[in-house]
């Protein structure tokens, strides 16, 4: 009960911005729920003079909320599936992810960009997007206002991608009797997975190809979702050793599992659910309602950080975010045409 009087009418706000902005990303998927909550939750915050009752169910929204939502993605993996059907895309993925990772990284040395925010772009740019970004920004903890800035970085680029890519793979010379050569392009240079759909889904428009090119982006797609899995944990076990040095050097002993997240953990079980469950016959769209369950929680969350992120603010200090994933976006992009045309796939 007590917990319901803290918490229940920041939960309530972020529910009750989450429902509209679910509804407004099933109409404009390009765009998608997570990036109409954040800029919902924005107005309300600059509507919002006093959020003092809120304040506590905002924050565990924003939190917990965005950590459970992390747990249910996983319910959405079955790696025998992703692993088997995703090989041929494998080296190109890897690639891309290590060059979106070290750019982030050269940049953030550069132009002094926060540490936290510079990764949470660099991650998402190379992964999933917004899926990336709550996964990563629940191992560290993440600043609201950096979470903000990483989603909306990657919700610009992604926008221009699903704009730029159909006719910049007519200019290269893709194959337009196949959906084979610009799915493999689709799924691994657009980082989220609404973007990635209507970026191949208007390549098969264009050249009638049914879903050919859909289903190949969004096989490449869930094959790089996986990288969720190794880079969290990585991420994790860094942040939980400088803890435990930071913690023992202040003279307090610290039980490893008090700051590792666990959360990771239960991510990954979920996936290896998921994957036991379908290989012992279970149907796959048994798990559809905690995936959508899931989506549905990453838009509360995001709307939850939006209600916490000053928009004028965001707007001020937006440059160098947008540098680092322009520069994320365009070397992700070269190297996967380079690969592919490497490896002869165009």
């Amino acid at each position: 009960m007590e917990f319901v009087k803290t918490n229940g009418r920041g939960i309530l706000l972020c529910g009750g911005i989450a429902a509209p902005a679910w509804l407004l990303g099933r109409a404009f998927p390009v765009v998608g729920g997570p990036i109409f909550g954040i800029l919902i939750g924005m107005v309300f915050c600059l509507a919002l003079r006093d959020k003092g009752v809120y304040r506590a169910g905002i924050a565990f929204t924003s939190k917990k909320i965005l950590q459970t939502a992390v747990v249910l993605l996983g319910f959405g993996l079955n790696l025998g599936v992703i692993a088997q059907t995703g090989k041929q895309s494998l080296p190109i993925i890897l690639c891309t992810i290590t060059t979106s990772l070290v750019i982030a990284w050269l940049l953030h040395k550069a132009t002094g960009t926060p540490g936290q925010l510079s990764m949470l772009i660099g991650v998402g740019s190379s992964i999933c997007g917004g899926s990336a970004v709550a996964a990563t920004a629940s191992v560290i903890d993440a600043k609201d206002e950096d979470i903000a800035r990483a989603i909306s970085v990657i919700f610009f680029f992604n926008v221009l991608a699903a704009v730029l890519f159909p006719p910049l793979g007519h200019l290269l010379g893709f194959d337009t009797a196949s959906g084979e050569a610009f799915g493999v392009f689709a799924g691994t240079a657009v980082n989220d997975t609404s973007s990635v759909t209507a970026t191949a889904a208007t390549w098969d428009s264009m050249w009638n190809l049914g879903t050919a090119t859909l289903d190949k982006a969004v096989t490449v797609k869930l094959t790089r979702t996986l990288a969720i899995i190794p880079i969290t944990m990585a991420i994790a076990f860094m942040r939980t050793r400088d803890e435990e040095v930071r913690e023992r050097a202040e003279g307090k002993k610290v039980p490893v599992l008090s700051v590792f997240p666990m959360f990771i953990l239960y991510f990954i079980l979920a996936s290896v659910i998921t994957t036991a469950a379908t290989g012992a016959g279970v149907p796959a769209d048994i798990f559809t309602p905690l995936k959508e369950l899931s989506k549905i929680f990453i838009i509360m969350a995001m709307a939850a950080i939006g209600l916490n992120t000053n928009i004028v603010e965001l707007v001020k200090n937006g440059g160098k975010p947008i540098l680092m994933g322009l520069c994320c976006w365009i070397g992700i992009t070269v190297v996967s045409l380079v690969l592919q045309r490497v490896m002869g796939i165009w």
